[in-house]
């Protein structure tokens, strides 16, 4: 269970049944941390792509509700970046 730990942790039990524990408590709480970074950075990227457009980001998702897009955040910032021509003329058009 311990391949890869170092030192003590590996082999005396005490200490590798602790090094186990924390590291399963990290592998929690990152698991639920990487989707807020993902999102967050999923935000700054669609942002950035919506500012050269002349847009804000807050004015466009509301523009989005109103109109009843439903395009998530990762599919946004992927089609801008992939797709930056098309993204524009969907800029345009939510406009």
């Amino acid at each position: 269970m311990t391949k890869g730990f170092m030192w003590r942790r590996k082999s005396n039990y005490a200490a590798a049944k602790e090094a186990l524990l924390k590291a399963g408590q990290y592998a929690y709480r990152d698991r639920r941390a990487k989707k807020r970074t993902f999102r967050n950075l999923w935000i700054l990227r669609l942002n950035a792509a919506l500012r050269e457009n002349g847009e804000k980001y807050s004015s466009f998702v509301k523009k989005l509700t109103d109109k009843k897009i439903a395009l998530d955040r990762k599919v946004l910032s992927e089609m801008a970046m992939k797709f930056p021509e098309q993204f524009k003329k969907f800029v345009e058009s939510v406009k």
